[in-house]
């Protein structure tokens, strides 16, 4: 049995902490954002032939905050406790859809370690929000992707069309290098 001693910092004044501790409130995300670099995951989403090349590639179709139409990729934070497969797993469902079925890889080793900052210049990877480090992944999918969440529509493309600087100018953030680097590390990049 586990006894758990009370939060010293705590007060009855204060809100019922969430019972999830993964989470962040809006408050709490914006103060760690202020201060830490976040861990993220990103998948490019894949359609393969039976030799396992890579036949297509999925974008997200997004609306971002000001209301522009952008580009991006599967992508979402690692939560506390959570493991990358996990992480993974769980953002490819919430923007793909349940019936995508991904086939995660078996090593958890990213394809790139992507760098975003609040300033452009640093990386070619940008986000105003914050500074993330992102673990990016390849990951076929074998299912029937329905975009949920923030996504528009999944768009699928070929790995040219993919790696065309028409495409990657519509990607945000700097994605569309991480997407080149994606087809590149499959063998893809024409």
């Amino acid at each position: 049995m586990s006894v758990r001693t009370p939060d010293p910092d705590w007060t009855p004044d204060e809100p019922a902490r969430s019972p999830n501790p993964g989470w962040l409130s809006d408050i709490e995300l914006a103060q760690v954002r202020g201060r830490l670099p976040l861990l993220y995951v990103e998948a490019v989403p894949v359609r393969v032939d039976g030799l396992g090349q890579v036949t297509e590639v999925g974008v997200l179709l997004r609306a971002n905050a000001v209301g522009e139409m952008t580009r991006t990729l599967v992508s979402g934070r690692v939560m506390y406790g959570e493991t990358l497969r996990d992480a993974l797993f769980r953002h490819l469902e919430k923007d793909l859809g349940p019936m995508a079925f991904p086939l995660l890889p078996a090593s958890p080793v990213p394809f790139s370690v992507a760098e975003y900052f609040p300033l452009a210049g640093i990386s070619p990877f940008t986000d105003e929000r914050q500074h993330a480090v992102s673990l990016a992944y390849v990951v076929p999918v074998t299912g029937t992707c329905e975009p949920r969440q923030d996504a528009l529509e999944v768009t699928w493309v070929t790995p040219e069309e993919a790696a065309s600087p028409a495409l990657g100018a519509e990607m945000e953030g700097g994605r569309g290098v991480l997407l080149r680097q994606a087809l590149a590390s499959v063998g893809r990049l024409p």
